[in-house]
């Protein structure tokens, strides 16, 4: 199995304190203050999103496996990919509809999954190398952000699913979109995406917002990961998890309001935070797409949407593309 499996970590030694450190001296000293959802996943934020993604108001993980496998098979057969990269892997689950479908259609030989996290590429892995013995895995631990690098062999099959292209803005979005278009170069190279879709606003704010209070405590729990990692003093109970729907821009943010006005230190950065009552601090965008809004970012990245397929409810999305 070893023989099978091989990862490269691209990531400086340095990269997460780094990153972080620059992030929140940004995101903090901005008006309105902001943190890039990244900072969620931490060992306990894992754990919290996967209680998350089982909660009956959270409905994109199970829409998004639904048309994974009523189309898993059309995805193969369209794309015959021999190189299947997924963006974000993490534990690999969801991927397993498309290794088998590829796999059935004789093409498949390689899958190279990209991830921040080498322990979950190396759990994965290993679990996927002992279910398919003719599998080849080359895992990269890299910031898809900043770091794209694709296996040389074609066709390849570019997966981002979970609707994390959501947590782009517009422009963010189009230049990530574009930069993949730069590297999609061979023949036959095609690009998946999950996208969670525009719909009742109920709907969403329940999603991010549950009876059970398993999303509030993922979010305030990124303030945990900063006094844990700066030595911040931020106190959690200081502030209350929203959830607003963003009609204007067709997006979910999740913020964390002030219930008072206090400070807040954060010593390794040297920096002290104002937070004054009711200010929020937005944590997470997630966008909301139509087919229509979707297609004109992908026009303008250099890609031909080809396919669109849905759940029966019309929740969920997957677009398969093609360079232009």
């Amino acid at each position: 199995m070893p023989n099978r499996i091989s990862i490269d970590n691209r990531l400086p030694a340095d990269h997460f304190t780094r990153t972080l450190r620059a992030d929140v001296a940004e995101g903090l000293t901005a008006q309105p203050k902001t943190l890039p959802p990244k900072w969620f996943y931490d060992a306990h934020g894992s754990v919290l999103f996967d209680r998350i993604t089982r909660l009956p108001e959270y409905y994109p993980t199970r829409a998004e496996k639904m048309v994974l496998r009523a189309h898993a098979d059309d995805i193969a057969r369209l794309t015959g990919a021999r190189t299947l990269v997924e963006l974000g892997s993490g534990s690999s689950e969801k991927t397993r509809l498309l290794i088998d479908a590829l796999s059935a259609g004789g093409t498949l030989k390689l899958y190279a999954p990209l991830d921040v996290s080498e322990s979950a590429l190396e759990e994965a892995a290993e679990s996927l190398c002992r279910d398919y013995p003719d599998l080849r895995v080359e895992a990269t631990v890299a910031d898809f952000e900043t770091d794209l690098p694709l296996p040389d062999a074609a066709p390849r099959l570019v997966a981002f699913l979970g609707s994390t292209i959501g947590n782009f803005d517009t422009d963010q979005r189009v230049a990530f979109l574009t930069r993949m278009r730069t590297i999609l170069t061979r023949e036959g190279d095609a690009l998946l995406l999950g996208v969670d879709l525009v719909k009742d606003p109920k709907t969403l704010i329940r999603a991010y917002d549950d009876d059970q209070g398993v999303t509030a405590a993922f979010n305030k729990n990124l303030l945990r990961v900063l006094n844990r990692e700066l030595g911040a003093d931020f106190d959690p109970g200081a502030f209350d998890h929203r959830a607003v729907w963003n009609a204007e821009a067709e997006r979910m943010e999740m913020r964390l309001r002030a219930r008072v006005t206090h400070t807040v230190k954060i010593p390794a950065l040297d920096l002290t935070v104002e937070f004054t009552r009711g200010e929020d601090l937005r944590t997470e965008i997630s966008v909301k797409f139509r087919e229509e809004s979707l297609t004109e970012d992908l026009t303008a990245s250099g890609f031909t949407q080809s396919h669109w397929w849905t759940d029966p409810q019309s929740r969920f999305a997957l677009t398969l593309a093609t360079p232009a």
